[in-house]
């Protein structure tokens, strides 16, 4: 496997958040490390507006008080502001669970910039239950082809 990053161990009672900044994915593994039996707890998407209409369309124009100079103004992402809150979200329902419902490890697939941001806004507690990050998207996937892409 050189070249290639060791796919995370999977054990019973492990519980694998799969997301991305649209779509959450909260499994359970009921079956053990060699012969995964993910099962959805949780599957939860953005209600949120595409985003193309979550503006305008064009940036606006900023008028120089001395002059007649004008110089664009930087349109907000609106749509990378609806996917942190997302990710934020998911971040505190995971917290929760956690805390909830005992759980003692968990394993993380995400895209990097996700990844980073769960990072960040999971409690401490939760944090400290994680026993792998993947850096991949695996939230579009089946749950058996998770289940697949997690064991070869």
């Amino acid at each position: 496997m050189r070249g290639e990053a060791m796919k995370p161990r999977i054990p019973h009672n492990c519980w694998v958040l799969a997301c991305d900044g649209g779509r959450a994915l909260i499994m359970r593994n009921a079956g053990d490390s060699e012969l995964l039996n993910l099962i959805v707890i949780e599957s939860v998407a953005n209600p949120g507006a595409p985003a193309r209409m979550l503006g305008s369309d064009r940036e606006g124009r900023v008028f120089q008080s001395v002059g007649g100079a004008r110089s664009k103004v930087e349109q907000t992402d609106l749509h990378r502001q609806a996917e942190e809150r997302f990710v934020a979200n998911i971040a505190e329902r995971v917290s929760g669970l956690v805390r909830n419902e005992g759980i003692q490890r968990l394993v993380l697939a995400a895209p990097p910039r996700v990844l980073g941001q769960l990072r960040t806004e999971l409690d401490p507690h939760a944090r400290s239950v994680i026993s792998a990050e993947l850096g991949k998207d695996l939230v579009n996937f089946e749950v058996a082809d998770i289940e697949k892409y997690l064991t070869d």
